[in-house]
Formats: C-alpha cells, sequence, structure tokens
C-alpha cells in the first residue's frame, strides 16, 4: 500500500509513520519543512526489507496547510490518507490561539481535500482518515457517551464538528471517510500524562478538580491499531472513539499512575489552581467525559492495552 499522512513528525504521526514502514508500506509525508521531517522520521522508523533486499524510500512533499490546496502529486496513486496535522490544544486560549487551532483543522483540512479533488478520479486514495477528539462531546458526568451522541457546546466541541464536517466532504469525491475521535494518549513523552509524570515522581501528584472526572484514555499502540484497522477495512467508516474500553475517574487515574511509579498520589490539585496558569484551556483537565468505544469494539477491534494499570506499565516501561 502506498500512504499519506500529514502532521507525521508529531507524537502519534511518528509511531504511525514508523508502524506503516515496518509493515513494508509505502509512506509519502506532507510538511512544510521537509528536511526537518526527514530528519526527525527517518532517524526514528526503520523501513521493511523486501525479499529482494531492497526497502521502500520515504516520500517527502512540502506542503503549507494553511495557504494552499496539498499538492496532487502527494495522491495520486495513493491507497489511503491519514491527516494528523493541527495546532497543538495545549497552549493558553488566548483569542489569536483559538483562531489558530480551528484555522488549522478546517482550513488545513479543506486545502487537503481540495488537493485530493485535484487528482483525476481514477487516481484518488480510497479513504481518508482524519484526527479529531473526544471533544466533539463537550464535558459530561456519569453519561456513557459513544459515536451516536451528539456534539457538545463550548469551543473544543465546536471546533472538533467543524473538523470533522470539513473531512467528510471528502466522500462526494468517492472516498470512504473515518474520523478519529482521540482520547488522552498515554504517551510519557508529551500530552497530558508527559505533563503529570514529574509531579508524580516527585511525590506531590494527586487527583486534579475533585477527582471525580473522567479520563477517556487510550495506549498508543491502541491508537495506532484503529487507524491501521480505518485505512484497511472497508467496514470503517464515519466517526469511531479512540479510548479504551474502560474510562477511569480522575482520582483512580492518579492511584494507578502512582502505583506505577511506586510514588503517593494524594495531594489533590485545585482546579482553580489550573485555571490560574492556563486559563480557558484547563477545562481540558478539570471536566471530563465517560466515552466508550462501541464502534470499534462491535467491528471486532481487540485493544492490546483495556486495563489502565497494564496500559500504564507497558508506556512506561517502553520508555
Amino acid at each position: 500500500m502506498r500512504i499519506t499522512v500529514t502532521g507525521a513528525t508529531g507524537l502519534i504521526g511518528v509511531r504511525l509513520v514508523a508502524a506503516l514502514r515496518e509493515r513494508g508500506e509505502e509512506v509519502t509525508v506532507l510538511s512544510r519543512d521537509r528536511e526537518r521531517a526527514r530528519v526527525a522520521l527517518e532517524d526514528r522508523t526503520q523501513p521493511a526489507v523486501a525479499s529482494d533486499g531492497h526497502c521502500k524510500p520515504l516520500v517527502l512533499e512540502r506542503w503549507d496547510p494553511m495557504h494552499e490546496p496539498a499538492p496532487t502529486a502527494a495522491f495520486a496513486g495513493s491507497d489511503g490518507v491519514v491527516h494528523l496535522a493541527g495546532e497543538s490544544i495545549a497552549q493558553r486560549w488566548s483569542a489569536r490561539a483559538k483562531r489558530a487551532i480551528v484555522d488549522s483543522r478546517t482550513l488545513g483540512t479543506r486545502h487537503l481535500v481540495e488537493g485530493i479533488e485535484a487528482c483525476p478520479a481514477s487516481e484518488r486514495p480510497g479513504v481518508l482518515v482524519s484526527s479529531s477528539a473526544i471533544g466533539y462531546y463537550g464535558p459530561h458526568g456519569e453519561e456513557s457517551l459513544d459515536e451516536d451522541s451528539p456534539s457538545g457546546s463550548g469551543f473544543l466541541a465546536q471546533t472538533c464538528a467543524a473538523w470533522e464536517s470539513e473531512a467528510q466532504t471528502a466522500r462526494r469525491l468517492g472516498l470512504r471517510v473515518v474520523c478519529v475521535r482521540t482520547g488522552v494518549v498515554l504517551d510519557p513523552d508529551g500530552g497530558a500524562l508527559g505533563k503529570m509524570l514529574t509531579p508524580f515522581k516527585l511525590g506531590v501528584g494527586g487527583p486534579v478538580a475533585g477527582g471525580e472526572q473522567y479520563i477517556s484514555w487510550i495506549h498508543p499502540d491502541d491508537l495506532i491499531g484503529i487507524m491501521l484497522a480505518a485505512l484497511s477495512d472497508e467496514r470503517w467508516s464515519g466517526p469511531v472513539n479512540a479510548t479504551a474500553p474502560a474510562p477511569a475517574r480522575n482520582r483512580d487515574f492518579s492511584r494507578a499512575l502512582g502505583r506505577t511509579l511506586k510514588r503517593p498520589a494524594i495531594l489533590p490539585v485545585p482546579g482553580i489552581t489550573l485555571q490560574a496558569l492556563y486559563g480557558e484551556m484547563a477545562e481540558i483537565v478539570t471536566t471530563g467525559a465517560r466515552v466508550l468505544p462501541k464502534r470499534a469494539l462491535m467491528l471486532g477491534f481487540r485493544f492490546c492495552h483495556p486495563d489502565l494499570d497494564g496500559a500504564l506499565r507497558a508506556t512506561l516501561d517502553a520508555r
């Protein structure tokens, strides 16, 4: 297969490109800075060696998603596209930051689809796997949420809904579209877990904002597995929740992390403290949603790391 990937130098993108190359797939990467992408990816991904002793090269194409349609050459003859590019939400949400977060997802996805549309119909990829997030549902309490649940209100929910709407326009070009609504990824090198590790290792970690809110988490291996399944299995279509089957309350997540690190996890962090540090963005941590992977389970996806303690051990042991 030939797969085109955007956002390939991010935490998830690097893992995905590595998995694709290990399987022997040809990968084309779209990046603003081709040389930076080459350095980031060639050192951290290894291609499979074919029976003739050769391996498929990593192809890099330049693309500025905010200012131009994606280059048609990146899609001609491609089997599928994985779209991961987008401005980080892990920053204080100033008016400028909000605009960048929204535009990078909506305008960037629109430009991606425009590039695909410019391909002759016979050469277009068959599937677009577009990143999204469980922020689509907005904050919730005890209610279990699945892919049939409606979108919520607030900045993140509205952003995710608009993002998915742009991705779905590729359906009119004949592509199968899968929107992967990702939960909290257990990556020790970034994201929420990366930020939690230092205080927990120092013994000053604990539940946040009362600890009752749910964290819908997923191990990186399972997230990559869902993306690979979405690429290759034509039954996958529409929204798919990329979360483990057992969401955990914040307090239980803190205890599990403490057990894994063999450190106490009893010092509470008031929500007001996070709001003072991060402003509106703190809602990602102080609120939560109990999101279940109904569609992935229905399609027979088997999670490698379905329970939190095992997932945390596997994540930190592999570091």
